[in-house]
């Protein structure tokens, strides 16, 4: 009796609840469907109206689910996003799927800061993410929950971390939706506000390119990569193909050597597995992956795509980094070591055998597989239409790839693509773009069926696609003001449509010198480093009067310049023993002489790098800080003009001055004077830490440091020109490079409860406009401390707190050659096809490389060839002065501790 009560009860509940999202669900459920056939998920919306649940005063859980949908085609993909319920940083560290393949194909989480919808949901195909979007979390075939290790979380929120969460769901078949009801399929996160030590990421293996043709009964796709960033932990996998999938494999090769990642059946639950032993994978490793399928039951050839009748050879990689190293999501689409494959375990090709009892159709019935195998057939070409080649249209889409920051892209190009490729992929793309039709997202009744002239016709599929614009920044609205005709020298002018992004193939980052305080380049655009050895700038290096109080320890031992190889960051040459105590500003003139300060000494030097004679002039007065043209206290960096041969010294830390001197080192004179108040005025400085001049138009540019800004005055008359001041640099800009048309700088680790980060600027020199920031993906920014910009595109940035070097590039080199950081004039023109009349001034070329508004990615793919499908490919502080900005934190280096210190802030 009771249990008839109990029946009627729950009854009742059922249909009281129906087509809402009221009742709950036990987790039990989601391991019991490991042996169940039968549906044990009632998508009739079972779930919570209550999204955030507390769990204790640090931790909550977020239940993330579409909203009630019902899908009306096959392979839809419904997105809906769900803002982070706190705004400082939190961490995800638990996962539980709520969803059932009777009815959901696969689902993808990310992370990003803005979703491309704020409706409840839409279709994917309008776009994940505005911005860049890291994968969390992935699931398809009734995979268990992931469980992450202790003190291992993905970091989202905060200053840095994503601020909505992003579902995707992909629906296969919907012959499961012929009642109509209503889906809330999803995933339900355990997220703790508490610091974890160690972060997440996902390194995503995927092939592109793969084709298994009809009949065949072994296809092998091989994926390879270099691996060229900090230590990882791997600790899951996750295998991901479609039905023609037999067994994936996951290996890191080291010396030779293959050590298993993971192996298993894509057929079986496509769950994240722990790895069995431990792995780790270092810098120099390869990482290798092998996906089997056999192409016996097709009768015509498969292809990689996003659609059940395609197929996808994935293979995720979940792990953990140390958190200050993180990084959030790492891909790998190509094979570069074909060769080694020879070598490979014998069991990656052994299929792994699956009970039928755990086979599960990849969320579609059998109905309609007959359909799927019958929709690989192309549609005939007509007449005029063309057909872009694999391996060219992926070396395009390879290009694009990779240019956002936070994410390690560790291919860049198709091993077949000719390595002379120096043609603007953007304007190879907006080239196919006009010959083909891409389709758009409001076409899915039937208009893409139109013919469009030339157009390729492609299945109705194509335009589901969504977009990869993670792989993509957003369109941004940039006017930069171009100077008129007649108001004097002509500055070139460059628009935002590049990206700087680290040269990860760069070992310089691994040199670890003492603290870097200055970088400059030679005329062979060798990188010169200027460091500190084993002495350190504290708050004991210097007393109240700015006098060194560690002479005792003597001249640094050991060479504090470095010449650097810029292409393997070999040490070319080295000097400097037994001649510094705190280095600080590095620069070289147009012979080729070095001009360096040290703080401690208070002095500034002219050195042969050739010569073991001493130094060729000397600047001030040895340990003797002061304020006549005679001394110098903690001098920052030096400028010497290349027509003139001026030397302009930044004075420094605690004078607040510009001194000139002749080229034998005779004064001339001086201007600058202390800041006063919030708001100083032109002219006024606080710490000129970093000069660069601008020869062409008599110009010299100073890093007014603690009044964050950047001023410009002219040579001759020593008349404030401008200012260059953007909220983005925080209350410190430290160094500034120049190249023609184009000003490089860093600025400073925020003050506590600001929110500005430490990056790398690029800004318009005639608008002063910030076309584009960057950040390393290797370690991190602590102190940026020098910034020099190469005359063919290289940027080098110095830290003084992690001992650090980085190479950045832009997506495509420049094709003039520019001025150095010291000043040195524009010394030749690179050839080009347009010439410039001869009182133009113009300077030949134009950055080219990354562009700007979104990109159907998913479109290119199947406008690639008929018949093609892809859809679902969303991609996945200071020195000193400085250090009164980590208080929270606790420095090991003081160094500038002589500079002011800032006023506090009002309580609010």
């Amino acid at each position: 009796m009771a249990g008839r009560a109990s029946s009627v009860l729950l009854l009742l509940l059922l249909l009281a609840l129906q087509g809402s999202c009221l009742a709950f669900r036990s987790p039990l459920s989601v391991f019991k469907r490991f042996k169940e056939t039968a549906r044990s998920f009632s998508n009739e919306c079972l779930g919570t109206t209550r999204p955030v649940t507390p769990i204790d005063s640090s931790d909550f859980a977020l239940d993330i689910r579409m909203p009630g949908v019902t899908p009306k085609e096959s392979d839809t993909y419904f997105c809906m996003a769900m803002r982070l319920p706190v705004e400082e940083e939190a961490f995800v560290i638990d996962f539980k799927p709520r969803a059932s393949m009777d009815t959901v194909h696969h689902m993808l989480l990310f992370g990003c800061n803005m979703p491309s919808s704020t409706g409840s949901y839409w279709f994917c195909d309008e776009g994940t993410c505005t911005d860049k979007a890291n994968i969390l979390y992935a699931w398809a075939r009734d995979a268990p929950p992931t469980r992450l290790p202790k003190g291992v979380g993905f970091r989202v929120g905060g200053e840095t971390g994503s601020k909505y969460f992003v579902l995707q769901v992909h629906y296969g078949d919907i012959s499961a939706f012929r009642d109509n009801h209503k889906d809330c399929s999803g995933v339900s996160l355990h997220l703790t506000r508490v610091p974890q030590p160690l972060i997440a990421g996902m390194y995503l293996m995927m092939s592109v390119d793969t084709v298994i043709p009809p009949g065949e009964k072994v296809v092998n796709a091989d994926i390879s990569c270099h691996y060229n960033t900090y230590p990882m932990h791997v600790f899951a996998y996750r295998v991901h193909t479609h039905h023609l999938g037999k067994v994936v494999s996951g290996y890191r090769v080291r010396d030779g050597q293959w050590t298993l990642i993971g192996r298993q059946s894509p057929q079986l639950p496509q769950a994240f597995y722990p790895v069995e032993h431990p792995v780790d994978v270092t810098f120099g490793d390869i990482l290798a992956a092998r996906c089997v399928f056999t192409g016996e039951g097709r009768t015509e050839a498969t292809h990689i795509g996003g659609t059940s009748s395609d197929e996808m050879c994935n293979l995720y990689i979940m792990y953990y980094m140390e958190a200050k190293y993180a990084v959030s999501f790492m891909t790998c689409t190509q094979n570069v070591a074909p060769d080694m494959f020879r070598t490979i375990p014998a069991e990656a090709n052994i299929p792994i055998t699956v009970k039928s009892d755990m086979v599960m159709m990849h969320g579609h019935h059998k109905e309609t597989e007959n359909k799927d195998k019958t929709a690989l057939i192309q549609q005939p070409k007509h007449e005029g239409e063309e057909v872009l080649e694999q391996g060219g249209f992926y070396s395009l889409l390879s290009k694009l790839l990779g240019e956002r920051e936070g994410v390690v892209h560790v291919h860049r190009h198709n091993p077949a693509e000719k390595a002379d490729s120096g043609s603007d992929p953007l304007a190879e793309i907006a080239n196919i773009v006009q010959k083909k039709d891409l389709g758009r997202p409001d076409a899915r009744e039937g208009a893409e069926r139109e013919e469009r002239g030339n157009a390729i016709l492609v299945r109705d599929r194509i335009h589901k696609f969504h977009r990869l614009e993670s792989t993509l920044r957003p369109a941004e609205s940039r006017a930069f003001s171009s100077q008129q005709p007649g108001e004097g020298p002509w500055e070139p002018e460059h628009s935002g449509d590049f990206h700087v992004e680290e040269a990860l193939d760069w070992p310089g980052v691994y040199l670890l010198p003492g603290q870097v305080s200055g970088v400059a380049l030679d005329s062979k655009n060798n990188l010169v480093i200027f460091h500190r050895g084993d002495h350190v700038w504290d708050g004991n290096s210097f007393d109240s009067k700015f006098v060194y109080q560690q002479r005792g320890l003597g001249p640094i031992e050991e060479d504090t310049i470095l010449v650097i190889d810029p292409n393997n960051a070999a040490i070319l040459q080295s000097s400097g023993k037994n001649l510094f105590y705190l280095p600080h500003g590095l620069s070289i003139d147009k012979d080729g002489n070095y001009w360096v300060t040290d703080v401690a000494l208070h002095q500034v030097f002219k050195l042969d790098p050739h010569s073991k004679e001493g130094p060729l002039l000397i600047l001030g007065r040895s340990m003797q800080p002061g304020s006549d043209q005679n001394h110098f206290c903690q001098p920052t960096d030096v400028a010497v003009d290349p027509s003139t041969g001026a030397i302009f010294v930044a004075d420094g830390y605690c004078n607040s001055r510009i001194v000139q001197f002749s080229p034998s080192g005779k004064f001339i004179t001086q201007w600058g004077e202390e800041s006063s108040g919030s708001t100083p005025k032109p002219g006024q400085l606080s710490v000129p830490h970093s000069l660069a001049l601008v020869p062409h138009l008599d110009q010299l540019c100073v890093a007014d440091r603690e009044n964050g800004r950047i001023q410009c005055f002219r040579t001759d008359t020593k008349e404030f020109v401008r200012e260059i001041k953007h909220a983005s640099f925080g209350r410190n800009v430290f160094a500034i490079s120049y190249i023609p048309g184009l000003l490089f700088a860093v600025n400073g680790k925020p003050y506590f409860g600001d929110h500005e980060p430490v990056q790398g600027f690029v800004m318009n020199f005639s608008s002063g406009e910030v076309i584009d920031v960057f950040k390393p993906v290797r370690k991190r920014f602590d102190m940026p401390h020098d910034i020099v910009a190469s005359e063919d595109g290289n940027v080098y940035i110095g830290d003084a707190h992690t001992n650090t070097v980085w190479k950045f590039t832009l997506t495509e080199k420049m094709e003039h050659r520019s001025v150095k950081k010291a000043g040195i004039g524009v010394q030749e023109i690179k050839d080009s096809e347009h010439k410039p009349e001869p009182s133009s001034g113009r300077v030949l070329g134009r950055f080219r490389g990354k562009g700007s508004g979104g990109l159907n990615l998913g479109n290119f793919f199947a406008s690639r060839r008929k018949g093609y499908s892809r859809k679902g490919f969303d991609r996945l502080s200071t020195e000193g002065s400085d250090q009164e900005k980590d208080d929270d934190e606790g420095s090991e280096s003081e160094e500038e501790y002589s500079a002011p210190l800032p006023a506090p802030a009002p309580s609010s």
